[in-house]
């Protein structure tokens, strides 16, 4: 199959696919009794970042490390500069306290654990077990907490305009055909991202932090594009978030328990940009619990920026 046409199929595939296991997964929440905090910071967050597990273990059962490290690390920057930075020029988000004050210093903390781990370039089975642990131990509390505090108003489906949830049966069927479809999707888009980019001269890494994690993170952009659409910035920020943790102890976690991973080529740069944007995040929402047009332009000129010396240095 032509590699370009390979790219485009498999991008296609990892939408819907994951379109359909976030609903079908919003729904079995719902059927279950799970707040809309709950579902939007573990459900949403984490179907979103499915695209990114399935393509980082694809790519690291395939030997190619670098990728599965790059597409983590570049997809956690391009959430908060690239996507945070676009929602935020199209109508300006308020960020939900809670976020504020637990899920933003959080995240802040995994990006430090995720420096930790790959400042040597390489992710050992025990450190992707460690990474597990923690993801456990976030989820349970969360779910906790969830469950504790007052569920207000209408069901996170209905916040983003999807609807009703589905039925109980149609939510499985959901859950089970999206995962099919993105199985399908991260191996044709691996394999025609790889093949495009090593013609342009690319490393694995730069293919990872840009090509692929661009494209694994479309349903993060798709998901809160909606939300700041529908002036839901809270929504916005949340799944961006969430996302966030999930890349680096779930999708880290599991792919190294699976298959240690090496990534020599990751430069100190690469993790401080993450961490840069990770910490950049906390003032910016804690001005006035909002993230400004302003803010969004910069955030979005630090990601092209990056981009652009990325590339130059990566061929």
């Amino acid at each position: 199959m032509n590699a370009w046409l390979s790219l485009g199929l498999g991008l296609i595939a990892l939408y819907f696919g994951a379109e359909a296991l976030v609903k079908g997964g919003a729904g079995l929440a719902l059927r279950l009794g799970l707040t809309p905090l709950v579902i939007g910071l573990t459900v949403i967050a984490y179907g979103t970042s499915s695209p990114e597990m399935v393509v980082s273990l694809q790519a690291a059962q395939a030997g190619n490390g670098a990728i599965s490290v790059g597409n983590v690390v570049g997809s956690n920057i391009c959430n908060i500069a690239l996507i945070l930075g676009l929602c935020a020029l199209i109508s300006p988000m308020r960020a939900d306290l809670q976020v504020i004050r637990r899920e933003v210093p959080v995240m802040i903390g995994v990006a430090v654990l995720a420096l930790l781990v790959l400042l040597d370039g390489h992710v050992a089975r025990w450190e992707g077990a460690v990474l597990l642990v923690a993801l456990v131990g976030y989820t349970t509390l969360t779910v906790r907490q969830a469950r504790a505090a007052t569920a207000a108003g209408a069901g996170f489906g209905d916040e983003l305009g999807q609807g009703k949830p589905l039925a109980l049966g149609w939510s499985i069927a959901a859950v089970v055909g999206g995962l099919a479809v993105l199985v399908i999707g991260s191996h044709l888009f691996v394999t025609g991202a790889v093949t495009v980019a090593t013609s342009f001269g690319m490393s694995q890494m730069a293919i990872g932090l840009t090509i692929v994690a661009v494209g694994t993170s479309l349903p993060e952009l798709a998901t809160s594009l909606l939300a700041s659409i529908k002036r839901q910035g809270d929504v916005a920020i949340g799944n961006v978030v969430g996302s966030n943790i999930f890349n680096v102890l779930g999708i880290l976690g599991v792919t190294a328990v699976v298959s240690p991973l090496a990534a020599p080529e990751l430069a100190k740069v690469d993790l401080g940009v993450m961490l840069l944007v990770s910490v950049g995040l906390l003032p910016v929402v804690r001005s006035a619990g909002r993230i400004s047009r302003g803010e969004g332009a910069i955030l979005l000129a630090v990601y092209i920026g990056y981009t652009a010396w990325l590339l130059r240095q990566g061929g």
